[in-house]
């Protein structure tokens, strides 16, 4: 009697997420910030999506970092290790 093979989920492993060309640009603007603090305007002084600052925080690439008194609802963010990580290859 043939053993049927379980569920392939258990030995089949996620690809890393990767980030989006916008997420790249933001994340990449902390490297040379000292704590790695990550902008809350893009170069043309807009602010940053909402979207790309929660995605990358639910990726792990950054964190809050502080609470902003005179804005509460705007996340002040910094790198993670791993934030730091998508480019130690020279992406």
């Amino acid at each position: 009697m043939a053993r049927e093979a379980g569920p392939k989920s258990a030995s089949v492993r996620k690809a890393a997420p990767r980030p989006t060309s916008s997420q790249r640009k933001w994340l990449r603007r902390g490297l040379d910030q000292p704590g790695g603090k990550l902008p809350l305007f893009d170069t043309a002084g807009k602010r940053v999506s909402e979207r790309t600052v929660r995605s990358c925080i639910a990726a792990g690439w950054a964190e809050p970092w502080f609470a902003n008194p005179l804005k509460p609802d705007w996340l002040v963010c910094k790198l993670t290790d791993a934030g730091r990580a998508l480019f130690e290859d020279g992406e």
